[in-house]
């Protein structure tokens, strides 16, 4: 299973910008799919998740400004984030957890991360 994320990039204060992550290879259910963020010398920590079903979990510092979605057919989640920050800049990485298999218990895939800079 490989998840292939992008959209990161450089943008000003009260910017917005989407990124997206799909996954792909030996595949029979993505279940929860989330971002996580890593800043310099912080723990990775939680964005926003969401479920098969569409249930979705947000860190405080992120409710009412990012949003995030997914497209099922497409074993692929979005995260619209508005208003940044520079506090936002961090690497944002992926998660999925995926059914390789109806037998096979799910396990947790990370993407490669993607840099968000947020200029003052």
């Amino acid at each position: 299973v490989q998840l292939q994320a992008s959209g990161g990039g450089l943008v000003q204060a009260g910017g917005s910008r989407g990124l997206s992550c799909t996954a792909s290879g030996n595949i029979f259910r993505v279940n929860s799919m989330g971002w996580y963020r890593q800043a310099p010398g912080n723990q990775r920590e939680l964005v926003a998740t969401i479920t098969l079903g569409g249930t979705t979990n947000y860190a405080d510092s992120v409710k009412g400004r990012f949003t995030i979605s997914r497209d099922n057919a497409k074993n692929t989640v979005y995260l619209q984030m508005n208003s940044l920050k520079p506090e936002d800049t961090a690497v944002y990485y992926c998660n999925a957890n995926v059914r390789i298999t109806f037998l096979r218990t799910p396990t947790d895939h990370w993407g490669q991360g993607t840099q968000v800079t947020v200029s003052s």
